[in-house]
């Protein structure tokens, strides 16, 4: 069987699925009986990937698109971000494409025998009850439907090749490639990283003010992208003023440029030296993202921190960086009584670094204030705006500052859900 010489495409995630297609596909014989359940068995799983991937069209195609794109390997991983690579790896890859264009090719149709408008001819342009897929976001789902069209279009192996390795080129490849952000999954001693497919749509214009806060923190994003040296970012603040928004808007603005990110929270930080073992050696910039960073004195994890962002033997990857926010500018409870039980501790300075030592290993650290009340009324009325609301300014800002009053203060948070509460009584006053 041809898909046995394959070299460096081995070992798919469907990896017995495509041996069964592949043998039935490459059988020179007519289909027999006996050969009927395999190949309905077959053709069930597909239709249960399509239901998973939103697939459409040619499953047969989109299968193999997807097994394209999802595979991770020497040559597939040195293609992404920056494109086509050359000699022996890029010979050998070639191999590969020949056979895989050669299956690509293979008429699905076959395997409905003497019958029409079989099984099989259904899945060369299936439509499914839905495009949405429950494992890649929409963009990326079109992406793979998009490849198989264009695969299928493919005049020879070599054009065949350059579509795949561009699509790694622009996307990446695997779950690393094909997806924005990521959380971890601990089982055991095994540390997962697992895609997050619902990501929020913000972007760094959707926050209202900020914008020497923003500035800085695009400069430090824009230099790491790059490969330029950057720092660490701690952003500490009033809550609710758009710390944790800003890091989610970088995700969307410069996915396309190689930016991922993934979750940790604090009882998970033994597992960073793990993480970043797994992602070092990719091209993408990945910021490992910790939201509402903060340790009370009998909370340890903080030692976990301090020794991965400077400590150890190992070099450091130069593809990893870390951004916490937090409503604590020193991330470490600190109390009065502290300075009492000072007094009993032969080194109190000792005391005092250990506690502080952690912010200062981050090399930029973002203050986000409490807007005051004319910037409020601002992002009211640009949140107004953007969702349509009309009524005279007076009334707007009015209802805005008695919501405020009773609602947690001056925030863009307090804003969005004094706009969210507008738009739930328009709705209702319509019903």
């Amino acid at each position: 069987m041809r898909a046995r010489e394959l070299i460096i495409y081995r070992n798919f995630e469907y990896r017995e699925l495509f041996e069964q297609m592949a043998e039935l596909l490459e059988d020179k014989t007519p289909l027999c009986a006996q050969a009927m359940p395999d190949s309905n068995a077959c053709a069930g799983q597909l239709i249960d990937l399509a239901v998973t991937y939103g697939f459409e069209g040619n499953l047969w195609h989109c299968f193999l698109a997807y097994t394209l794109a999802s595979h991770e390997n020497p040559y597939s991983t040195s293609c992404e971000i920056t494109g086509p690579v050359e000699g022996s790896l890029n010979q050998l890859a070639a191999h590969d494409f020949q056979i895989m264009k050669e299956l690509f090719d293979k008429d699905i149709r076959i395997l409905d025998g003497d019958r029409k408008d079989g099984i099989w001819a259904a899945l060369c342009s299936y439509q499914g009850p839905s495009k949405n897929s429950r494992v890649f976001n929409k963009r990326i789902r079109d992406q793979i439907v998009a490849l198989a069209v264009e695969l299928e279009k493919a005049e020879d192996c070599r054009k065949f090749q350059a579509a795949v390795t561009e699509f790694y080129r622009h996307f990446g490849v695997g779950k690393l490639g094909l997806n924005k952000a990521f959380r971890v999954e601990e089982n055991g001693h095994d540390v997962h990283i697992r895609p997050i497919t619902n990501v929020e749509h913000i972007y760094l214009r959707d926050i209202v003010g900020y914008e020497f806060q923003k500035e800085k923190l695009i400069e430090n994003t824009e230099n790491f992208i790059k490969g330029k040296p950057a720092n660490n970012v701690l952003l500490f603040g009033d809550s609710g003023t758009g710390k944790s928004s800003s890091i989610k808007a970088l995700l969307n603005e410069y996915y396309d440029q190689g930016l991922r990110m993934i979750e940790v929270y604090k009882h998970q930080f033994k597992a960073l030296s793990n993480i970043q073992e797994q992602i070092k050696d990719r091209n993408y910039r990945f910021i490992i993202y910790m939201d509402d960073l903060s340790f009370e004195e009998s909370e340890l994890e903080y030692k976990y921190l301090k020794a991965i962002i400077e400590g150890g033997l190992g070099k450091k990857p130069g593809n990893v960086l870390i951004y916490a926010t937090s409503n604590r500018r020193h991330l470490i409870r600190e109390k009065f009584s502290d300075k009492r039980e000072l007094d009993d501790d032969l080194h109190n300075n000792d005391t005092v670094q250990e506690k502080l030592s952690l912010v200062a290993r981050f090399g930029v650290t973002i203050y986000f204030g409490s807007p005051d009340k004319k910037l409020f009324q601002e992002i009211v009325k640009t949140l107004a705006e953007r969702n349509h609301i009309h009524m005279p300014m007076e009334t707007l800002y009015g209802e805005a500052n008695k919501w405020e009053l009773r609602h947690g203060g001056l925030s863009g948070r307090t804003a969005s859900q004094f706009i969210t509460y507008l738009l739930g009584k328009t709705e209702l006053d319509k019903n």
